[in-house]
């Protein structure tokens, strides 16, 4: 290279050095002002949560002694006030907000807010794959422990695969939470109720009792594993043509069990989770047995049948109250 055009290349490096750092001085500056912004507004959601607080009380006390005019008006406020909190709730998935306790100790107070809804959908749907290619993972290993390995260091590693999974799905859907994610209820409890049970595989030591319940849980995590993926393909379809009808929030999940909206179209699926529920209610039931044999010294074997014994109930009754609660609407409706 000749030394003018050599110069002439350093000039135009040192002109667009320049205006970047034009630019950056711009974006600093709306940086600051974006800053500023989100905190006003969380402050202005705080203040108006407050006072909405107070009305709701004086609203109480007024229904009391009002007339037949006066509680209409007051019903439609009340009405009113649930819709704002709603909208609240909107706002606040765009505003940097204090992580809850199960995130501040894992990740500590870092902002795990996504402004944009391009980087939310991105982190919903890679939250979506995880749970699938992890589903299938699961399932194969489940498949090589009972049928081709039958070793303990491998259901070592299947068991801390399966602690991994589920620590790794209550961190992200806590983030998905926070970036305004209606999941909620059971529905996230029980991933860390599956947490503890995993944890508690993982130390069961071989012996014995073990190996008498071994092909038990094993089989039992194949039919998991199959059954969560036949509930991602299905509703993951059926959650595509909602939020294309605007039925459904654009940051709705797929969860392993059965919620309101999927009472149309995936009701064939109800046999299949019942299934699934009543084998975790056999798990619990052999390991109770298990706890009484002569030879039992292990204190897991206790602690597991409680454990399933949790996530029976918790499944069973959740899917029973949305189930009950879908017929009890149909037959109003009729």
């Amino acid at each position: 290279m000749s030394e003018p055009a050599f110069q002439t290349e350093w000039e135009e490096i040192e002109k667009e050095y320049q205006q970047l750092q034009e630019t950056h001085k711009i974006y600093r500056h709306k940086l600051e002002e974006l800053t500023n912004l989100q905190a006003t507004c969380s402050s202005s959601i705080s203040k108006q949560r407050k006072r909405l607080k107070d009305l709701r009380l004086s609203l109480k006390k007024c229904a009391q002694t009002c007339d037949e005019k006066q509680l209409k008006l007051i019903t439609d406020i009340k009405s009113q006030i649930k819709e704002k909190e709603h909208v609240f709730f909107d706002m606040e998935a765009y505003l940097p907000k204090k992580n809850g306790l199960y995130l501040s100790l894992v990740l500590g107070n870092v902002n795990v807010t996504l402004l944009s809804n391009q980087a939310k959908f991105a982190y919903k749907d890679e939250y979506e794959k995880f749970k699938l290619y992890m589903t299938i993972i699961l399932l194969f290993g489940a498949i090589t422990c009972l049928f081709f390995l039958n070793y303990r260091v491998t259901d070592e590693i299947f068991n801390f695969l399966l602690v991994w999974y589920y620590c790794t799905l209550t961190i992200r859907e806590s983030v998905l939470i926070s970036n305004g994610s209606r999941i909620k209820g059971w529905w996230v409890s029980h991933h860390y109720v599956s947490t503890f049970l995993s944890g508690v595989m993982l130390t069961w030591p071989e012996g014995q009792m073990y190996q008498m319940f071994r092909s038990q849980f094993l089989a039992f995590s194949i039919y998991q594993s199959f059954l969560q993926f036949l509930q991602y393909y299905y509703q993951s379809g059926c959650l595509y043509r909602l939020r294309a009808l605007g039925e459904r929030n654009q940051l709705d999940l797929t969860v392993e069990g059965f919620q309101s909206w999927m009472w149309r179209g995936l009701t064939f699926l109800l046999p299949f989770l019942f299934f699934g529920h009543f084998w975790q209610l056999y798990n619990s039931v052999t390991l109770f047995r298990l706890a009484r044999h002569d030879d039992c010294r292990e204190w897991q074997i206790f602690m597991l049948a409680l454990t399933f014994l949790v996530l029976f109930l918790g499944n069973f009754l959740t899917t029973l109250k949305v189930v009950h609660q879908k017929v009890q609407k149909k037959e109003k409706d009729i």
